[in-house]
């Protein structure tokens, strides 16, 4: 069968409702008098299911692309915490920073994710190695010492 089965206007709306987020599912069901039956076989159907995984696919692109618009101005914020006086807040500012260049998957141009689109022998030599949060911690620390005993001496 090639032709696309049409969702019922029920269904589109259950659909809508759902990514509303002002209801939980059983409210929504509720509200367009859905018995849980009638629902799970729409589960189960793959038209169903299939414009639902859409509608998940475009939420998870708009966090993406709100994410990303605001970035920059996390970042900066991030950098103005590391001259906080509050000594904690800009240990933790450094901290984010450092997790976020090392930990974070890096998206580069064209789209490509060097952890996943080249080899492990590729990986190693164009790309720093990522430290764990724990290794991290201590050379930050061990740069603030060095900072502190440049300033005494």
């Amino acid at each position: 069968m090639s032709k696309r089965k049409q969702l019922t206007k029920r269904q589109l709306a259950v659909i809508e409702d759902l990514f509303a987020g002002e209801l939980d599912e059983q409210a929504i069901l509720d509200k367009h008098k859905i018995n849980r039956n009638v629902y799970n076989r729409w589960l189960a159907d793959e038209h169903f299911t299939e414009q639902f995984n859409e509608r998940i696919a475009r939420a998870y692109r708009q966090s993406e692309l709100i994410i990303a618009r605001y970035a920059p101005l996390a970042a900066a914020k991030l950098v103005q915490l590391t001259e906080s006086d509050k000594e904690e807040t800009a240990r933790k500012a450094c901290l984010d920073i450092i997790s976020r260049a090392l930990f974070s998957p890096q998206v580069y141009p064209g789209g490509s994710n060097p952890q996943t689109s080249l080899g492990a022998k590729h990986l190693d030599s164009q790309f720093p190695p990522v430290l764990p949060s724990e290794t991290a911690s201590r050379l930050l620390a061990a740069l603030a010492e060095e900072k502190d005993d440049g300033k005494t001496g």
